[in-house]
């Protein structure tokens, strides 16, 4: 089916549905879908039988009256329609069984530190380094971490909940501009960061915290005040990845979200203590390896492998459909691929201005300058943030 085909017959299901229900968008029989996805107006196929507004159990025990309907006539894992649902499983049931969610939060979690604590003694004794020798190896890693581990560690450490979370949600509202105000207005500063961490190993190579620069340099009174706004971004941060974690242990397992807040950091707080800094970046390492294995086999199943997608030309349809059936408000001619979004472009201001003080004051960011090579700050840094581009736009593409 040509373009032109395409849209012609989006126009035509337009006027037909207009016709039939107003604006009402989720009106009954609104909408079905034929065996290739498209949207027929007023069909009566078995995916359009659920009544509007039927209500369905949530997974707390509550009754929700969901409006919304698929679309595009996909199915659950079982087969089975999803309209009118509080969640695309089915009410009061999780993806995964519950034992694989401890596995994977005690298992895989003892597995990696054990790896990464292996990782740092192998390094450690090819270098002849005793790394629990003196504080000042074991809180800098050395000084000569390469450039390749500081990519990976600015990587995985600006990829938050919200990279893959939130990233998502405005390209539900917004469209492509979403996603490329997002991974832009989060890649400017660490990009500048490479500027000051060269400055840091030619002024100040030193030092340990970015909190021993304020004070030599602006005295105690901004010394405690930055003091306030590094602690509390640590504390801000910490939380979020942590409850972000849980949270999607619980909504794909049931496992309680208390539980796993306590688990999650106990896999971390072994290998940190055991390999120190160097630790984190073997750590980071590893983290960065599984984003891009995982994200690399979603993007295949989504625009090339065998699914309810499999093109790019099937989501582009499936994009147009749903600008016509739910139009972006904030987007020329309510369409999810243009660039065109006032609502993208606040969104891509505030996103720039918020993510100065994200990484400015997080002093992950000033060990990774600390830790690494002299030659390599520039390199790991200008390389991690355009890398770090990659998994918060395909994530965005991937989970709407």
């Amino acid at each position: 089916m040509t373009t032109k085909e395409v849209l012609s017959r989006f126009a035509l299901e337009t006027l037909e549905f207009k016709r039939r229900f107003g604006d009402n968008k989720w009106a009954p029989d609104a909408s079905c879908a034929d065996e290739q996805g498209i949207l027929l107006a007023g069909g009566s196929s078995d995916i359009c039988s659920s009544t509007f507004g039927a209500s369905a159990s949530c997974p707390d025990g509550q009754t929700c009256s969901s409006q919304y309907r698929n679309l595009f006539g996909y199915m659950n894992y079982e087969g089975d329609p999803y309209d009118g649902q509080c969640s695309f499983f089915e009410a009061g049931k999780y993806a995964l069984p519950e034992w694989l969610g401890w596995f994977i939060i005690c298992v895989l979690g003892l597995f990696f530190a054990a790896l990464t604590s292996f990782m740092v003694w192998y390094n450690n004794k090819k270098q002849h380094i005793d790394s629990n020798s003196n504080s000042e190896h074991f809180t800098t890693g050395g000084r000569a971490i390469p450039a390749g581990l500081t990519a990976a560690d600015v990587v995985s450490k600006w990829t938050w909940a919200a990279t893959l979370l939130q990233s998502s949600n405005v390209a539900y509202s917004y469209g492509v501009s979403g996603p490329f105000w997002y991974a832009a207005g989060a890649t400017i500063q660490v990009l500048l960061f490479s500027i000051l961490a060269v400055e840091i190993k030619r002024k100040c190579p030193a030092i340990h915290t970015v909190l021993e620069v304020i004070l030599v340099r602006w005295g105690t009174a901004a010394h405690m005040v930055f003091l306030f706004f590094c602690l509390s971004t640590n504390l801000i941060v910490t939380g979020m990845l942590i409850l972000g974690g849980a949270a999607a242990v619980e909504a794909l397992t049931g496992v309680s979200t208390y539980a796993s807040c306590f688990l999650i950091p106990i896999g971390v707080a072994i290998y940190t203590a055991f390999g120190g800094l160097k630790g984190t970046y073997y750590a980071s390492w590893t983290h960065t390896c599984i984003i891009y294995i995982a994200l690399l086999t979603f993007l295949w199943k989504v625009y090339a492998g065998p699914s309810d997608l499999g093109s790019a030309k099937k989501v582009w349809e499936n994009l147009n459909m749903a600008a016509i059936k739910n139009p972006s408000v904030t987007n020329t001619d309510g369409s999810y691929i243009t660039m065109f979004s006032e609502g993208g472009m606040v969104f891509g201001v505030i996103n720039i201005i918020g993510n100065f003080g994200t990484v400015f004051v997080d002093q992950s960011y000033w060990q990774g300058a600390i830790a690494c090579r002299p030659s390599a700050t520039w390199k790991g840094y200008l390389l991690g943030g355009m890398a770090w581009s990659a998994p918060c736009l395909a994530s965005c593409l991937l989970l709407p």
